[in-house]
């Protein structure tokens, strides 16, 4: 059993090396493959105070469980804005142990903080393994998702 406790924080420089491992397995569970121009840009957007996209990390010390994702944005539905959980990726020797449940809780707070009107967020229909934990803290509204590649 673990003694230190998880924490999440926003990413640091640092973490890079311990982000990208976990970064390409979930690309990898997706059945995606990134350029690495596009890893390179959403990295360094992480720490442009220009973008409304963030990344936090949970540690125990120094070493990273996971990341997640997230993106500040407007809508047409609500006057304020709303937060888009983008990714989450929990290492699978820590699965279980909710590190989901903390980096999730971690993206509210900041939601919260920054007055957004909603958080939400998509995943496969197959993903049933996060499905229980999504299940357990948030609601399913029954949206469907439709997308058109625009390249």
């Amino acid at each position: 059993m673990q003694t230190q406790e998880i924490q999440v924080i926003p990413v640091q420089q640092q973490d890079y090396q311990q982000w990208i491992p976990y970064w390409l397995a979930y690309q990898n569970f997706y059945k995606v493959a990134l350029a690495s121009s596009t890893t390179q840009t959403t990295w360094q957007r992480f720490f442009d105070e220009a973008e409304p996209v963030y990344c936090a990390v949970a540690k125990r010390g120094e070493q990273v469980l996971g990341f997640v994702h997230y993106v500040i944005h407007r809508s047409t539905w609500a006057e304020q804005n709303y937060c888009y959980l983008e990714d989450l990726f929990v290492s699978p020797e820590v699965r279980g142990q909710h590190v989901g449940k903390h980096l999730i809780e971690y993206v509210q707070q900041q939601s919260i903080l920054q007055q957004c009107d909603r958080l939400y967020w998509h995943t496969q229909e197959t993903n049933y393994t996060a499905q229980k934990l999504y299940d357990w803290i948030a609601e399913k509204p029954g949206i469907i998702e439709y997308r058109m590649c625009l390249n």
